[in-house]
């Protein structure tokens, strides 16, 4: 997917939720799929929204992988190299498949280091973190959970489909992601996305204006609702 980099420090400038209220314009049919549907622990929640092309990958901690350490090495460096190629920027989405997802973290000072210096805005995953006051700066993290022990964890494969608290991601995907979550965004829809932002927010400035106001009542939310029906 090839996009105008204006285009996308365009929907940087809002929230994720914003994004989702945008996208059941311009793709209906993705109201109910596309997004996170759990709870996140983040890292920096006043950091801005990050938006990048996916890169995925599987990991798991709770069991010694049974491969040579030459071999599993290699498969490190063969993910970094993964990490590293295609459009950018790029997220990190990281399915860990442990039956306790958690059990070792595969992000803290060294890897969120080494994934910024690859150009990478920052990682979504199930899994946990750690090293929390020494983590890269500006790399955003959205995990499941804080722990303090990497224990196994290791690479068990890249560049395929994941799913990370209820949202299906596959390489090149795009994603916007903040403190409240994640969506991915179908490449037919980022064009209109500009035109519906404005369209939401436009439909919501009578209601939230009115609300605001000594005196609301039933009466005037009534007005206000209808003004942003007469909203196109």
């Amino acid at each position: 997917m090839t996009i105008d980099p204006k285009l996308l420090d365009h929907l940087r400038a809002f929230d994720t939720p914003t994004i989702c209220n945008a996208l059941e314009i311009v793709a209906p049919e993705r109201r109910v799929t596309g997004f996170t549907t759990k709870p996140f622990v983040c890292a920096f929640p006043s950091m801005p929204p990050i938006l990048g092309f996916a890169r995925t990958a599987t990991i798991r901690a709770r069991e010694r992988p049974d491969l040579p350490a030459a071999e599993l090495k290699a498969r490190r460096l063969a993910y970094y190299e993964y990490v590293a190629g295609g459009a950018g920027p790029a997220i990190v989405v990281v399915q860990d498949l442990d039956p306790e997802p958690g059990f070792g973290s595969f992000w803290g000072e060294v890897n969120t280091a080494i994934h910024k210096g690859l150009g990478v805005a920052g990682c979504i995953t199930n899994g946990s973190i750690r090293d929390l006051d020494m983590i890269a700066t500006d790399f955003q993290l959205l995990a499941g959970s804080v722990g303090p022990s990497h224990a196994w964890v290791h690479v068990e494969s890249f560049a395929q489909e994941v799913t990370v608290h209820g949202m299906t991601v596959r390489h090149g995907d795009l994603l916007h992601a903040d403190k409240h979550g994640a969506v991915t965004i179908p490449a037919d829809a980022v064009e209109r996305l500009p035109h519906a932002i404005d369209l939401v927010t436009r439909r919501e400035a009578p209601i939230i204006a009115a609300a605001r106001q000594p005196g609301f009542s039933i009466e005037k939310l009534r007005v206000a609702m209808a003004e942003a029906d007469e909203i196109h």
